[in-house]
């Protein structure tokens, strides 16, 4: 299945987090006993503002990739919800969105998350969320979007996979 990526869930939170990376004690090391490894399934994200908070969408080229994406949705439905963001592998920055009420709806090729606040200011966080993950995403990182820290679904910007990089004249 060439629409999906494989991750080691055990690299995927922020190093130095306890609980959120690589674990701080024991483990097997190296060998295929030691790995954990998952097959997550590759989309383009569009992240936007939405009256009170944000609007994620995840699309999958593939059908059995959008089966997945909306199967593990309705399985983990409930469970905190977070986006990681990476550069070259590297996480650059973790939202949990945490402040305020979650959901998912299916569309035809994937899934719609929002995540909304009544509270202004927690609206506020919200969308900053959201300018800070469009900005990465534009800048060329890979968003990994979770709930319950299980991986749902990978990939990169909408704009960044149709638009072409703009050249500068001399």
């Amino acid at each position: 299945m060439s629409s999906t990526l494989l991750m080691e869930r055990t690299g995927m939170g922020v190093q130095g987090v306890p609980g959120l990376g690589t674990p701080t004690v024991g483990g097997p090391v190296g060998g295929p006993v030691g790995t954990n490894w998952l097959m997550v399934p590759r989309c383009t994200f569009k992240v936007e503002k939405c009256s009170g908070g944000v609007k994620i969408t995840c699309h999958a080229d593939d059908k059995v990739a959008c089966s997945m994406v909306q199967n593990l949705c309705s399985m983990l439905a409930g469970g905190m919800c977070s986006c990681c963001v990476m550069y070259n592998g590297v996480t650059m920055c973790y939202y949990n969105f945490s402040q305020g009420l979650c959901k998912f709806d299916c569309t035809e090729q994937g899934v719609c998350f929002t995540c909304t606040s009544g509270d202004q200011q927690c609206c506020q966080m919200i969308q900053s969320c959201c300018e800070a993950i469009s900005c990465c995403l534009e800048a060329g990182c890979t968003c990994c979007f979770l709930v319950n820290n299980t991986p749902v679904c990978c990939g990169y910007s909408e704009t960044c996979k149709s638009s072409p990089k703009a050249t500068t004249k001399k």
